[in-house]
């Protein structure tokens, strides 16, 4: 099981956001939805094999985590808007501390960096890391941030977090988690 988690800095905590306006009245939810796509859709399938966790950091009720799970999602089509509005969905309804399904596949629980970080053990990917692609093993657990850095909170909680990169230029998160997916790949299939 491959796990992409993405800090949504700005990402709103309820459903009030419109479908029409995701990076603005979202807190650039769209960034998080392509990112969802990213971690899932192949070409004409899903990736049964990967959960993609959005921490959403924004207002009103900040942190909660909405969960994509690869195995039972239905529903979703590789467009902002479908992913937008399964995650409005699943902020509309009451949440506690354990995941509560709002839809196939979807689900989301109060909570953010914290209690996923006891959970799994991540990498994070940054730019200043080592090349996934000379790396001798990859992890199967990978934490990015949206558009804005990571806070130095979030730093902090990750200091100890191996990290990996891309490529040496910044580059948006749904591409770097594409990136992944394909050094994962290449190496599954025995690809030098």
């Amino acid at each position: 099981m491959t796990s992409f988690a993405i800090i949504g800095h700005l990402a709103h905590t309820d459903g009030a956001f419109t479908l029409n306006d995701l990076p603005g009245s979202g807190g650039r939810m769209d960034i998080l939805c392509r990112c969802v796509n990213a971690s899932l859709f192949l070409s004409h399938d899903m990736r049964r094999d990967v959960d993609c966790y959005l921490v959403l950091c924004g207002e009103p009720a900040p942190p909660k985590t909405v969960r994509f799970s690869g195995n039972a999602v239905r529903s979703l089509s590789p467009d902002e808007r479908s992913a937008g509005a399964l995650i409005k969905k699943a902020l509309d309804i009451p949440t506690g501390s354990e995941f509560r399904e709002a839809a196939p596949g979807v689900s989301v629980r109060k909570g953010g960096l914290p209690q996923l970080m006891t959970e799994h053990v991540f990498a994070v990917l940054d730019e200043r890391g080592t090349d996934i692609r000379t790396a001798g093993i990859i992890p199967d657990a990978f934490l990015l941030s949206d558009h804005l850095n990571f806070t130095d909170d979030e730093e902090l909680q990750t200091k100890q977090c191996p990290r990996y990169s891309v490529g040496p230029p910044c580059i948006h998160a749904d591409h770097t988690i594409t990136i992944v997916h394909n050094e994962l790949d290449r190496r599954r299939c025995g690809w030098k």
